[in-house]
């Protein structure tokens, strides 16, 4: 057993190492990605003694965990449905212009994103969409871009659109329409954002006339799409009523396992299992470190020197800064481990700049790095400052107006 001073260096040590990697994104010279990284020091910070096997348990957050997976079940029913990939194919193979198939991308992807897990949503699209533009000689960017941006801004807009706003939902047990009126219209103007910007920057390619292909569309089962949407409307409604979000998540994936069509296996194959042992693993090493009152000090200096992110001043450059470093979940992961609000309109503030930002830079959010692995992997390459060159505008000019919405809306302090 390590004494006190050395058992809380070392698992300070490991902490500060752990949001190093999900900065990287990897160990160089190894193929560890963010989910081994974080498992590797959750066990690391439980050979130290530092949290024992209860600790360890208490300290994930589990409704959170449960809703994720109950929206990650839900989103399988249309993927296996084959209703993405249709989306995307009728998107590829449209004899619209350019521009009206990126506003319909837009708009396919942040109202699908809203409602779903956006990471999936972007999952399934990117690869259909590439191939299919890419074989009518359109140059795909500007659209995967779009597709990209459009998931993180539509997710905004309520608490089931991402990771981050689940997690702020259920810590600080905010309401689904009260949410969805605060967050909703910057999020929608957010879109407006992504399309004005990228239909500027690439205005050129974008006035190309897509050449005429036939349509290669997959087929889709309706009757199962229809069951899909009858399971999303039935879990706003129970979002809405006075459930817990996480029965009323589970609820919605154990009936969508009752079918005729898709096995139990077939549904849970599609579950992001590395994305919720990622979530588990950094509940535990945040634990850990807070447990060693480090974090408690900090905090502490931070309230002392006015730096406390309850206010939209500190708020919106550290959500910039740290969605663009570690992610934006493990950047909302990390601050809700060491600050929790009672005002409901800082958790507000903290979800919408927190997933705003994440389409700054090409690190910011999993939907961004999502879409350029499966487009390089469709033959399409996005790279770093291709990226940025659009998704800092976006970001600015989508932050600014979340910023003036919360400041004539929300009491937030500046």
């Amino acid at each position: 057993m390590l004494s006190l001073s050395a058992q809380t260096l070392t698992v300070t040590a490991i902490f500060a190492a752990t949001y190093v990697g999900m900065a990287l994104g990897r160990v160089p010279g190894f193929l560890i990605d963010r989910t081994g990284i974080a498992l590797f020091a959750a066990v690391a910070v439980a050979f130290t003694g530092a949290i024992w096997p209860p600790a360890i348990l208490a300290s994930i957050d589990f409704p959170t965990l449960c809703i994720l997976f109950g929206l990650m079940a839900l989103s399988a029913q249309f993927v296996l449905a084959g209703y993405y990939d249709w989306c995307a194919a009728r998107i590829a193979s449209s004899n619209s212009s350019q521009m009206a198939l990126l506003g319909i991308t837009i708009v396919f992807s942040g109202a699908l994103s809203a409602v779903l897990a956006n990471d999936v949503v972007t999952f399934a699209i990117a690869p259909v969409l590439a191939r299919g533009l890419t074989r009518r000689g359109v140059d795909a960017k500007p659209h995967l871009i779009a597709l990209a941006a459009a998931s993180n801004a539509g997710s905004a807009a309520t608490l089931i659109g991402n990771p981050q706003n689940i997690l702020i939902g259920q810590r600080g047990g905010l309401k689904f329409l009260d949410f969805l009126g605060t967050c909703g219209p910057p999020a929608v103007f957010a879109l407006v954002t992504v399309f004005l910007v990228v239909r500027y920057l690439y205005r050129d390619s974008l006035s190309h006339r897509p050449e005429p292909a036939a349509p290669d569309i997959p087929q889709v089962d309706f009757k199962q799409v229809a069951k899909g949407g009858f399971a999303v409307l039935l879990l706003v409604a129970l979002f809405i009523l006075p459930v817990p979000h996480a029965l009323g998540a589970l609820a919605i994936a154990a009936l969508l396992l009752i079918s005729r069509r898709f096995a139990t296996r077939e549904i849970m194959a599609q579950v992001d299992w590395h994305l919720l042992l990622l979530f588990a693993c950094l509940f535990v090493v945040n634990a850990a470190f807070r447990d060693t009152g480090l974090a408690a000090d900090a905090l502490a200096w931070i309230k002392a020197h006015g730096f406390l992110p309850d206010r939209l001043g500190v708020l919106a450059p550290l959500t910039l800064a740290a969605s663009n470093t570690i992610g934006n979940v493990p950047a909302v992961i990390l601050m809700l481990s060491m600050w929790l609000p009672s005002d409901p309109n800082a958790l507000y503030a903290l979800a919408l700049l927190s997933t705003l930002a994440g389409n700054f830079l090409l690190t910011g959010s999993f939907a961004n790095i999502i879409v350029v692995e499966r487009a390089k992997a469709a033959g399409v390459t996005i790279g770093f400052r291709e990226h940025a060159r659009c998704g800092i505008p976006i970001t600015l000019i989508s932050m600014a107006v979340a910023i003036l919405w919360l400041t004539l809306t929300c009491p937030i302090p500046w």
